[in-house]
């Protein structure tokens, strides 16, 4: 299933989209349970009925899961190209240890800066003059739970959307710790709807970046380095995982400080991530003062 949380009429709610013919329809969910997006369906043995069909340009996207319930877990140098790219940069925190990773890098990214599909992006010229993007495969989880078996792992899985993990890459090097240049506001795109497991075989998705209609990233899932089941045993290890966690799984080579020189994002520029099976995530970047 396709799912998504919009806003028509001052409210949200959650449903199903139909893109053949261009539709959502609403699950007859009270309004209090469809301010979680697509958390609400998430545990339920039978979805309620839908509502008559609207057209998706009559309805406002936005993020599948709007304002996580904590932090989004995510995952660094999970791609053996980026590992080297990131490495090389002179941003990398972790390169004594080598270029690849022996175990999981996890850090974290505030609820506070996800933001829908065509939502702005904010480049704060007066934080950070080093912006860059990073298209990313984000698992929803389904059933929570604690040492969960690499075995079991994908049983503890929902469902799937696309996550754009901007970064301020001078912050993320001056504070050696990830969280500052990773959750500015608005540093969070994610949509513009999720899928549920079955839809798609992680183990062989393809996954683009373009960068005002330039190709920069263009990769494949099954090249994870440590795969979503090793992600979730890893994470899960004495951290109790919750329904509606979500865990951004890595982004490719070809990101701006891949570059030599680097090409950061400005005011103007639009990125897009594709990821088969899933959708676009496309979002224009912002300059502000403060």
């Amino acid at each position: 299933m396709r799912l998504a949380t919009i806003s028509v009429a001052g409210e949200r709610r959650v449903g199903l989209v139909d893109l053949d013919q261009q539709t959502f329809s609403a699950f007859d969910l009270p309004l209090e349970e469809a301010r979680q997006g697509v958390t609400a369906l998430i545990g339920r043995s039978n979805l309620p009925r839908t509502l008559s069909p609207i057209a998706l340009d009559r309805v406002q996207i936005e993020a599948p899961i709007p304002r996580p319930n904590r932090n989004i877990f995510c995952v660094g140098k999970n791609y053996h190209e980026h590992a080297h790219e990131f490495s090389k940069s002179g941003f990398d925190s972790s390169a004594a240890a080598g270029a690849v990773p022996k175990h999981p890098i996890i850090f974290s990214k505030v609820p506070e800066c996800v933001v829908p599909n065509h939502a702005k992006v904010l480049i704060n010229r007066n934080a950070s003059t080093a912006v860059d993007y990073e298209a990313e495969l984000a698992v929803i989880i389904g059933a929570g739970g604690r040492g969960i078996s690499r075995e079991k792992a994908m049983e503890h899985v929902w469902g799937y959307t696309i996550v754009n993990d901007v970064t301020a890459r001078d912050l993320q090097g001056r504070y050696s710790q990830w969280l500052v240049g990773k959750s500015q506001d608005t540093f969070c795109p994610m949509g513009p709807w999720a899928v549920t497991a079955d839809e798609i075989n992680v183990a062989d998705t393809a996954i683009r970046c373009f960068v005002n209609g330039q190709l920069r990233q263009n990769s494949n899932t099954g090249l994870l380095i440590f795969d979503i089941p090793t992600l979730i045993a890893t994470i899960s290890a004495g951290l109790t995982l919750q329904p509606g966690d979500i865990i951004a799984t890595g982004t490719p080579a070809g990101v701006g400080i891949g570059f030599d020189p680097p090409r950061y994002l400005k005011g103007g520029d639009t990125v897009r991530v594709e990821i088969d099976g899933i959708g676009t995530l496309e979002n224009r970047f912002e300059e502000v003062a403060a």
